[in-house]
């Protein structure tokens, strides 16, 4: 089996129409997104209907709860002040142009998904299986990694939230984050996600780097009336 999962899109269209023409021409037997559908570009509602109408199934990041519930605060963290505030200004903006329909399908979406692959049970969630704002890095210990595996119950374990691509091996155990299509921050601006395929008990991950018109997209965050903090980030990948 071999799977195409897409993390992080946040409004960003553009990064998504690129990343899913990749993976339909790489062949591969099912795409996945992994939340976190709006925010820090203005394409929520576009994003939405785009994986609506392509039959992309996803499970739900923190950004599409709590745009979904109508929550106060997007469950983001940031140490920085400037990037806190410029957060929240996001998460208002998104809140205040998403439409119900794009609402009601944020907040459908499940936690995880799971499924069997040749003897090896693989899940996918936005974060952890515990929660999905925990940020979950590559430098996290070795005890992390398994309690995680533990709770998720999986051998194979699918996730982004913090933009930034991995493998991982540990003790049979599986980790891959798939990085962020929309917002990377990598230095890299391109779209990223992660082909995983699954033969024989062997799980091959190939992380993808796609380009596409990012100027179309600083110009769509600048015409938006979100903060143009966005679209020089984008540009420089963070």
């Amino acid at each position: 089996m071999r799977i195409a999962a897409l993390g992080d899109i946040h409004g960003n269209i553009e990064a998504l129409k690129a990343a899913y023409g990749a993976v339909v021409r790489e062949g591969v037997d099912k795409i996945y997104h992994l939340g976190d559908l709006g925010g820090y570009a203005p394409n929520v509602n576009e994003v939405v209907d785009f994986l609506i109408g392509h039959g992309v199934e996803g499970v739900q990041g923190n950004y599409d709860d709590a745009v979904g519930n109508g929550k106060v605060h997007c469950g983001c963290r940031y140490v920085d002040a400037l990037q806190a505030g410029m957060a929240e200004l996001s998460f208002e903006w998104t809140k205040n142009h998403a439409t119900q329909k794009s609402k009601e399908y944020m907040k459908g979406l499940p936690f995880e998904i799971s499924f069997p692959s040749d003897g090896l049970l693989v899940k996918l969630f936005h974060a952890t299986p515990l929660k999905n704002n925990l940020y979950w890095y590559e430098e996290r210990d070795e005890r992390f990694f398994l309690d995680m595996a533990r709770r998720a119950n999986a051998d194979v374990m699918i996730y982004g939230h913090t933009h930034l691509p991995y493998r991982k091996d540990l003790k049979g155990k599986v980790f891959i984050n798939a990085g962020s299509v929309g917002k990377p921050k990598d230095k890299d601006p391109r779209a990223s996600l992660a082909i995983v395929e699954i033969s024989n008990g062997i799980v091959k991950a190939d992380f993808m780097k796609v380009p596409y018109d990012i100027a179309k997209t600083v110009d769509a965050i600048l015409n938006s009336g979100l903060p143009p903090y966005f679209a020089e980030r984008l540009k420089a990948s963070e």
